[in-house]
């Protein structure tokens, strides 16, 4: 399997997961013409997309659906609830909507040879979900836009070959910022967005020895940057209540305007 951020941040996200012979998206929040460069990058062509899987309908998710879905006719996978609020958006323009395919939250589905795991989040969205992604024995995750976790949330996480994990702000940088008062109320609350200090010690909860790459993602433009996330994240695995040191890992910050490595596992 490969994983591969195309783009993570609060400005627009887009990873794509695929195997040797089923490519899948997670999320088109960028323009279609960015996605297309990022998959060309890797070896692919647009058209050769099996699935694109939207976790949830804010725009930083589904930016470039309507072109994508338009020129290409690849099908789409989301929850009814979702997909719904994704309908009614005139901003993505006409393409079909018989490309939906409505999935529900704890119910596995299959893309070609990969097996797909959705797994309710706690986000201000319809019916919010993030993906856990099966190929034979190996497996990769991209969960971000949580409000906070809790046991479903690890154990959705538990045995990981590789993660994408949200790491959106510091919690100092945006208590003081120029947010307004409710958006930073929005954003630190339980339907928003995980801090950096609560990426790590989330992580503390699913490390083990066979996880080879995290990537930390969906950082705020605003209220973090990559150096401060990625030090925050490595103290809290260091600090923490595990056999393990941030040195044993493979960490890495998905950019906001790059692509990550190749992820393969």
């Amino acid at each position: 399997m490969r994983l591969v951020s195309i783009a993570s941040g609060s400005s627009g996200n887009c990873i794509y997961v695929g195997s040797e012979r089923t490519h899948v998206l997670i999320d088109a929040g960028i323009s279609n013409k960015r996605i297309e460069q990022g998959l060309n990058e890797i070896g692919l062509k647009a058209g050769e997309l099996d699935g694109i899987l939207i976790t949830h309908e804010h725009s930083d998710h589904i930016k470039g659906l309507g072109v994508l879905a338009r020129k290409h006719k690849i099908p789409i996978y989301s929850t009814a609830e979702t997909l719904e609020e994704i309908a009614a958006k005139a901003s993505l323009g006409q393409y079909p909507k018989e490309l939906f395919r409505p999935i529900l939250p704890d119910v596995d589905f299959v893309v070609g040879d990969l097996e797909i795991k959705p797994f309710r989040i706690d986000h201000d969205a319809a019916n919010p979900v993030a993906y856990r992604v099966q190929n034979g024995r190996k497996s990769v995750a991209v969960a971000t836009d949580m409000g906070h976790y809790d046991q479903y949330i690890v154990n959705h996480l538990q045995g990981l070959d590789a993660l994408l994990l949200e790491s959106n702000h510091d919690v100092r940088m945006l208590e003081t910022g120029p947010y307004p008062y409710y958006l930073k109320r929005r954003i630190l609350g339980d339907h928003g967005h995980l801090s950096n200090e609560t990426c790590g010690r989330l992580l503390n909860c699913i490390l083990h020895d066979n996880l080879k790459k995290i990537l930390l993602g969906h950082l705020s433009k605003e209220n973090n940057y990559e150096e401060l996330a990625y030090e925050t994240v490595r103290l809290e695995i260091t600090q923490g209540e595990t056999p393990y040191q941030a040195g044993d890992f493979s960490i890495a910050v998905a950019g906001r305007d790059r692509m990550s490595e190749i992820i393969t596992v």
